[in-house]
């Protein structure tokens, strides 16, 4: 293999984030396209028409997901992959080659089809490949490869309004989007398939052998791969004693009904900060202060660099600090940036010509994409794919994104009325769903950082639904390596009758 283990984990799961990099690029350039001179004189779109071109996006989101979760468990976590690349080259394919509007809503919605499926299984593929001691850093490359996406979004759309005046303005940033879908497509199956879908499937000595290819240099007598073989085993032999988890165990299970509430949540939370406001009417936000289209691309260029600066703290610090207190100090700070921002709103109109508040409202932006970047934006992904256990996993990580799409989609038609008919006073919307989004996950969200996959059903099953007076420390003593310690020093024979697991008291 050539590469230590936790530098191939992570390798994996950087290529597999490609499907996260078409979402990013793809939300950044929409507000290019639709305010290119060329654009609009070519299609002579309707408002109801540009606004179509956002929300269809998410409207196939929300269907993409939906259809993947049955795909995941019965083909695979890579062939799904490889679905969700080829629909997306169909759907860019459409746009860039356009010849009326009919095509560009067409492919829209394919390529959010292909979305949906992607966001919704790369983060469960990331997370069921790697250590739990790299998991917030790894299953974190889904937000980091977006913000990327949207770095290349914003200098190429950037470049090409200002560079061209024909069609080229809004056919070559289109057209660039097939690029990484095809290179997901082509070499998805050099890379393993999730061990743990390999056991499920009855497909053991694979799943062992890719276990100890990802996390022990192809070593499968490694203390740690035969404890956490066992564990996948005996909960993999568990869920099927069971049978499928039905509907109404949604609900009447506490374990499940509160994960699927976090989960879904967790993205609902994530939508109402305002984020998707942001991304998809830029240009329409800035104007309200008087900048013009060209300023408002050059700045949010210029965001989307800082964004992916705070991507990647978060992946460099989520598996120390954990969890929780990123979600709700992002929250809180996201909060203060939208009160300054609707202070200078309500106190300097555009009519006021105020150099100094203009400035204010950009670094607010900036800022505010900062926080959003190192909390919620990363951890929407990370902690709804890392929550569940293998039953659950497929069906509730793809329930939360279509709750995300969902939410995005009536984010993306209600801002431009909001924004049209309250002005400034729309913006206090966010403001009280930031606060009240801290306030939400301060009580209900246990930290998990560091917990193997395998031990998350227990954790909700016997932890407080309150937790916010918690005392606990995060460093624990899990029940995987108890048992690895055991192989250790006696061997298989006595791996049964784990010791349950510990928490240090802080």
């Amino acid at each position: 293999m050539g590469f230590p283990p936790k530098v191939y984990q992570f390798l994996v799961g950087t290529f597999a984030a490609l499907g996260s990099f078409l979402y990013g690029y793809d939300l950044t350039i929409v507000a290019e396209v639709v305010s290119s001179g060329s654009f609009l004189s070519y299609f002579s779109p309707t408002t109801t028409e540009i606004g179509l071109v956002a929300s269809l996006l998410t409207a196939g989101a929300f269907v993409g997901a939906g259809l993947a979760y049955p795909c995941l468990d019965y083909f695979g976590r890579r062939a799904t992959i490889l679905a969700g690349g080829l629909i997306f080259c169909l759907g860019g394919s459409l746009q860039a080659g356009a010849r009326n509007y009919g095509y560009i809503l067409g492919g829209r919605f394919i390529a959010g089809v292909s979305i949906g499926v992607l966001t919704m299984i790369v983060p469960i593929y990331q997370a069921e490949l790697v250590h739990p001691n790299i998991r917030g850093l790894v299953t974190g490359l889904q937000q980091f490869m977006l913000g990327i996406g949207g770095v290349c979004g914003s200098w190429i759309s950037y470049g090409t309004y200002v560079g061209f005046a024909d069609n080229r303005q809004w056919r070559i940033p289109l057209g660039i989007q097939i690029v990484p879908a095809a290179l997901l497509s082509g070499l998805i199956f050099l890379f393993p398939e999730s061990p743990r879908w390999l056991i499920s499937q009855g497909q053991l000595e694979k799943g062992l052998q890719t276990l100890a290819r990802l996390h022990a240099n192809g070593n499968t007598s490694d203390p740690w791969i035969l404890a956490e073989y066992e564990q996948i085993k005996a909960q993999v032999a568990a869920e099927k004693e069971h049978s499928q988890v039905k509907f109404y165990q949604w609900i009447t299970d506490k374990s499940n009904f509160r994960r699927l509430l976090l989960a879904s949540a967790m993205q609902a939370a994530t939508q109402m900060t305002g984020v998707s406001a942001i991304q998809y009417y830029s240009v329409t936000i800035f104007k309200q202060i008087g900048i013009d289209g060209t300023d408002t691309l050059r700045y949010q260029a210029i965001n989307s660099i800082i964004g992916l600066l705070g991507e990647f703290l978060l992946m460099v610090v989520v598996d120390k600090m954990g969890r929780r207190k990123i979600v709700v100090g992002g929250n809180l700070a996201m909060c203060l940036t939208y009160v300054i921002s609707t202070i200078l709103l309500a106190q300097f109109p555009p009519e006021t010509k105020n150099a100094g508040a203009h400035w204010g409202f950009i670094i607010m932006t900036w800022i505010y994409n900062f926080c959003f970047s190192c909390s919620m934006g990363p951890l929407s992904w990370m902690i709804p794919a890392e929550i569940f256990d293998m039953a659950t996993r497929a069906k509730g990580v793809a329930i939360g994104c279509m709750v995300s799409f969902a939410f995005n989609t009536m984010i993306g038609q209600v801002t431009p009325i909001g924004m049209a008919n309250s002005g400034w006073r729309f913006y206090i919307l966010f403001v009280v769903c930031n606060f009240a989004n801290a306030i939400f996950f301060w009580a209900m969200l246990p930290e998990t950082k560091q917990l193997p996959l395998e031990e998350m059903k227990k954790l909700f099953t016997e932890s407080p639904w309150f937790v916010g007076n918690s005392t606990k420390s995060q460093n624990r003593v899990t029940e995987t390596s108890i048992l690895a310690e055991r192989i250790k020093h006696e061997g298989l024979e006595d791996k049964n009758g784990m010791t349950e697991q510990m928490e240090v008291a802080a």
